[in-house]
């Protein structure tokens, strides 16, 4: 068994178990929440357990506790700087305002810009 962060224990069953519930709620007049309550396990676990017998060739996937390595991604190459201004359009009603502004300067454009939209 192992322990959770909430104090809560989570119950392993062997797969025997699991085959021997299953077995036992595909017998004729037998209910679910019969079996479960007599196997101490929860009906809906049980219809779990159920519905993967009856799928077959469809195993869960098992999660691993190894930790994942390093992935290197493609990034795609940063875009080549460029000297052209940054030109920002406000159009409200009949009156438009374009403002350029230096690409060096973009930081203090977005400063501007978050300023005026305040």
């Amino acid at each position: 068994m192992e322990q959770a962060s909430s104090g809560r224990r989570r119950r392993f069953h062997s797969e025997e178990f699991k085959a021997q519930a299953v077995q036992a709620s595909k017998q004729p007049g037998v209910s679910l929440a019969s079996i479960a309550m007599a196997n101490g396990i929860n009906a809906n676990l049980l219809r779990r357990w159920v519905l993967a017998a009856e799928r077959p060739g469809v195993e869960p996937v098992a999660r691993s506790t190894a930790p994942v390595g390093f992935i290197a991604l493609p990034m795609p190459a940063a875009p080549a700087t460029t000297n052209e201004p940054i030109r920002i359009e406000v159009q409200r009603g009949p009156i438009t305002i374009a403002v350029m502004w230096p690409a060096s300067a973009a930081d203090a454009c977005a400063a501007w810009l978050r300023e005026m939209l305040r």
